[in-house]
């Protein structure tokens, strides 16, 4: 199943303040683990996501950009924050605050890549939304899906100039 296939519902769906979802994978994005939280919430069988691009749950509302610069910042070690719209497998959406996170193994290379995710405050949800529109718009404009993306990225940089800090400060001051 491919998320191209599933069109988006227009409803919200929720998890529990406590409840935390929980996924693995491998370097190339392709889930090694799901927790039950993930299950319930994706409404996918463990069977379907195992071994399958973590871009299955990828929501078309949620910018390029914000990828890159996601898997920029993990393949180079380092953890990432993100508020993230993803796409349950009957088209309902979900946000989540991502906390991305490379997996090391004993000689110190990445191995994989492991994120625990959690409600997001709606204060934050109302301050992102409008940055991500934004950035979708720009995406938009450039009948080249790469240019489009690339200029996105460079807007989303130029915003965190602006804000004089780095990503993971600003998404965790909003």
């Amino acid at each position: 199943m491919s998320t191209k296939t599933i069109q988006p519902s227009g409803k919200e769906r929720t998890f529990d303040q406590d409840e935390i979802i929980v996924s693995k994978t491998d370097t190339k994005g392709r889930l090694t683990y799901v927790n039950d939280v993930f299950l319930s919430v994706s409404g996918f069988a463990e069977a379907e996501l195992i071994g399958q691009p973590h871009s299955l749950i990828r929501h078309p509302d949620m910018p390029r950009c914000v990828f890159k610069l996601l898997w920029d910042t993990i393949a180079s070690g380092k953890e990432l924050f993100a508020y993230v719209l993803n796409l349950a497998k009957t088209g309902d959406h979900y946000w989540v605050l991502a906390h991305v996170t490379p997996d090391f193994g004993p000689d110190g290379q990445i191995v994989g890549y492991h994120s625990n995710r959690r409600v997001p405050s709606r204060e934050a949800l109302a301050k992102i939304q409008p940055l991500y529109q934004s950035l979708l718009k720009i995406e938009a404009a450039s009948p080249d899906r790469k240019q489009g993306m690339e200029a996105a990225f460079a807007a989303l940089v130029d915003q965190l100039k602006r804000e004089g800090k780095p990503y993971a400060e600003f998404v965790l001051g909003l």
